[in-house]
């Protein structure tokens, strides 16, 4: 093999054996939660059919006049196994080969086969979400039902979540290592003057797609607590819960908070906003917290966030308020 390319070999061969693994993970998912399912729902999307609490959606899906799921009805369910097994055989040929321009048309069929791929689910989505039955027990004027393409939306008192499972992100860092081999290939100079750079980089791109979810911003004015359903507005009692999936909560009192944990149960980190300063969302157990019936919060919670001891401990003093750890919050609030 007179052109040898040791690295882009490595990664796009590395690339394809991910791939192989979704075949058999489920590749998308989408969550609905609501307050009488505190334990919510879940459709797993594998590459040869739908798992999950199938039969509760469809149930839910015939009183607004959805159309019910069946993985039968779904041709890409017959030919997604075989259309990733190619992908997966193509990669391992190329890296065989080890040739500038079989890598490069793998590249392009990796990309092309994700672009088609998320078109069809949109596509699916939105017929799905805008096809009613127009003899539907419940009929809201003007209202569809489509799923977010990917993140979050409120459909009536349900929230969707849209996001990729294992497989997926098994599909998400084959492209970052294709992305890699591809500016290996590209520019070998540049990267032999800046190796370790890179590795770091490529490194720290596959870490991130590992890593567990954090806070996410929360958008005042617009996004709704998840228990109470008021707007979120006010930027100095606002929190978060954010499970160990990944799943993001919002809430505009700790009260709020509080109540919904009690009902939800799963396990994870609350992020809470700081009173004071730069408003920001900090782990919970990092802050200190005084509960004051001089604080006005949007849910009669009456407990604050402090990043700094010394300040939460002035505004006690000055406010007749009384200091709390979250182990005590946890406690008091929450369970």
């Amino acid at each position: 093999m007179k052109n040898n390319y040791k690295w882009p070999r490595i990664l796009v061969a590395l690339a394809a054996l991910l791939l192989a693994g979704a075949i058999f993970l489920p590749i998308w998912q989408i969550q609905l939660s609501a307050p009488q399912y505190p334990e919510g729902l879940v459709l797993k999307i594998f590459a040869n059919g739908l798992a999950g609490n199938v039969d509760v959606i469809n149930g839910l899906n015939h009183y607004i006049g959805m159309q019910t799921l069946h993985s039968e009805d779904f041709i890409e369910f017959t030919l997604l196994p075989f259309l990733i097994g190619g992908l997966v055989l193509f990669g391992l040929i190329a890296a065989y080969i080890s040739k500038k321009g079989v890598y490069y048309i793998y590249i392009a069929v990796f990309l092309l086969f994700a672009i088609i791929s998320m078109v069809d689910f949109y596509r699916w989505e939105y017929n799905y979400g805008h096809s009613l039955d127009p003899n539907a027990a419940i009929q809201v004027p003007g209202m569809s039902y489509q799923p977010p393409l990917i993140g979050y939306k409120q459909l009536l008192n349900f929230g969707a979540y849209s996001i990729p499972d294992v497989g997926g992100w098994l599909f998400i860092v084959a492209g970052v290592l294709l992305v890699a081999a591809y500016i290996i290939i590209l520019q070998p100079k540049w990267l032999r003057r800046n190796k370790s750079k890179v590795s770091i980089t490529v490194l720290m791109l596959c870490l991130l797609q590992s890593c567990a979810s954090g806070p996410q911003p929360i958008n005042y004015g617009s996004d709704a607590c998840d228990f109470c359903k008021m707007r979120i507005v006010d930027k100095k009692f606002a929190a978060e819960w954010v499970t160990e999936k990944g799943k993001v909560y919002r809430f505009d009192d700790l009260h709020c908070l509080a109540s919904f944990r009690k009902n939800e149960g799963s396990s994870g980190n609350a992020y809470v906003n700081a009173f004071a300063g730069s408003q920001e969302l900090n782990k919970a157990v990092d802050l200190f917290y005084i509960k004051s019936d001089a604080l006005k919060t949007p849910m009669n919670g009456k407990v604050a966030a402090f990043t700094n001891e010394a300040a939460a401990n002035e505004f006690a003093t000055n406010n007749g308020g009384r200091r709390l750890s979250w182990q005590q919050i946890e406690k008091e609030m929450i369970r």
